[in-house]
C-alpha cells in the first residue's frame, strides 16, 4: 500500500474506532503528520486527560502509553509498537528510593515522567523537562531525590540552589552521545548558528548552549527567534515541527546519530495495524495504576498553578 492510501486508511479507521492519535516530537515525520496532537511528554499527558475519544493511539515509547492509561483507566490505549521502550525509564530502582527515604527525613522523590509505572508508584511527584523547575520550586521539602535522569536533575539543581539535590545515575543514551567537543566542532562549522540544547544533555554541552529547554521549548525558540541558523542538540524529530513553523530557517545536527531508535520503531504501517486489529493494548494492574496515578496527577495540578 502506498503512503497516500495508508494515510487515508488511518483517517478512516480513526473515525470508525472513535480514536485519537497522539504523537511525540521524536517520531518520524510521516507519523507526526497523521497525528491529531503532537507534543512533548507533559503536553501529551495533559491532552490525554481531555480528548473525548474512547481510544487513544499513543505514538511514543511504552512509558507514555502507561501514563495515558493510568490517567484514563476507562479508555483503550493502543501502542503501535509495544517494543518501543526507553532505556532511561528503567534506570532507577525501588530499593534506591527506599534507601534515600531512610537516609533523608525531609525528602521528596521527584520522578521524571520518563520512567516506568513500577517506579512512579514509589515517588511523590512526576515532572517533565518543561515543568520540572516550577514543580521543584513549589515543593515544601528541602531534599530532592531526582530520578532517573541525572543530567536533567543537575540542570534543575542549578536553577533551584535553595534545595539539596540527590542524583540518580540514569541518562538518555541519545542525548549523552552529544558531547561538548562535538558541539564546539559544530560551532566552528556553523559560526552564525545558535546552540539549542535539551537539559538531558551533559553539563559540558549545556555550558555552550545559547538556550536550554524542553523539546517544545526548543521548537518555540527557533520559531520566535530572529536568528536564522541553529545547532540542535536534541532528538532530530523536532525538525518536523520546526519546518512547519519556519521553513526558511536552517537547523543543523551536532551528529547524525541524534535519533531515538525506539521512537523510530513506530511507523505508519504499525499505526494502521493497531487501529485495524486493536492489539497492543496497554493493560495495567489496578493497584499499580492507582499508586502511579498520584504522582502524575500531582504533576498536572502543580504545573497548572501560577
Amino acid at each position: 500500500m502506498n503512503k497516500a492510501d495508508l494515510i487515508k486508511e488511518i483517517q478512516q479507521l480513526k473515525q470508525e474506532k472513535d480514536a485519537v492519535i497522539l504523537a511525540h516530537y521524536y517520531l518520524e515525520d510521516d507519523v507526526q503528520a497523521v497525528a491529531d496532537y503532537i507534543g512533548d511528554s507533559y503536553y501529551l499527558s495533559e491532552i490525554a486527560t481531555k480528548v473525548p475519544q474512547n481510544v487513544i493511539v499513543f505514538c511514543g515509547v511504552s512509558f507514555m502509553g502507561e501514563s495515558a492509561k493510568i490517567l484514563n483507566p476507562e479508555k483503550t490505549v493502543l501502542l503501535p509498537d509495544p517494543a518501543s521502550d526507553c532505556p532511561m525509564a528503567h534506570m532507577a530502582s525501588a530499593e534506591n528510593i527506599q534507601r534515600i527515604r531512610e537516609q533523608y527525613e525531609d525528602v521528596a522523590v521527584v520522578c521524571y515522567i520518563n520512567s516506568t509505572a513500577d517506579i512512579k508508584q514509589h515517588t511523590d511527584v512526576c515532572v517533565t523537562s518543561a515543568n520540572a523547575m516550577k514543580i521543584v520550586r513549589n515543593l515544601p521539602q528541602k531534599n530532592i531525590y531526582f530520578i532517573p535522569d541525572q543530567n536533567l536533575g543537575r540542570f534543575i539543581a542549578k536553577q533551584v540552589p535553595e534545595k539539596n539535590f540527590i542524583f540518580n545515575d540514569g541518562y538518555c543514551p541519545v542525548h549523552v552521545q552529544i558531547t561538548g567537543e562535538l558541539v564546539s566542532k559544530a560551532r566552528t562549522e556553523h559560526p552564525d548558528a545558535l546552540v539549542l540544547a535539551h537539559p538531558e544533555c551533559t553539563p559540558d554541552v549545556l555550558e555552550q548552549a545559547d538556550y536550554i529547554g524542553s523539546t517544545s521549548g526548543i521548537i518555540k525558540y527557533v520559531t520566535d527567534s530572529p536568528a536564522q541558523q541553529f545547532i540542535i542538540a536534541t532528538e532530530l524529530g523536532v525538525l518536523y515541527q520546526i519546518r512547519q513553523n519556519c521553513p526558511a530557517k536552517q537547523c543543523f545536527a551536532v551528529i547524525p546519530e541524534q535519533i531515538c531508535p525506539d521512537m523510530r520503531k513506530i511507523t505508519l504501517e504499525k499505526v494502521a495495524s493497531v487501529l485495524q486489529n486493536f492489539d497492543n493494548t496497554v493493560e495495567m494492574d489496578t493497584a499499580l495504576a492507582q499508586k502511579a496515578y498520584a504522582p502524575l496527577q500531582k504533576m498536572l495540578e502543580l504545573a497548572r498553578k501560577d
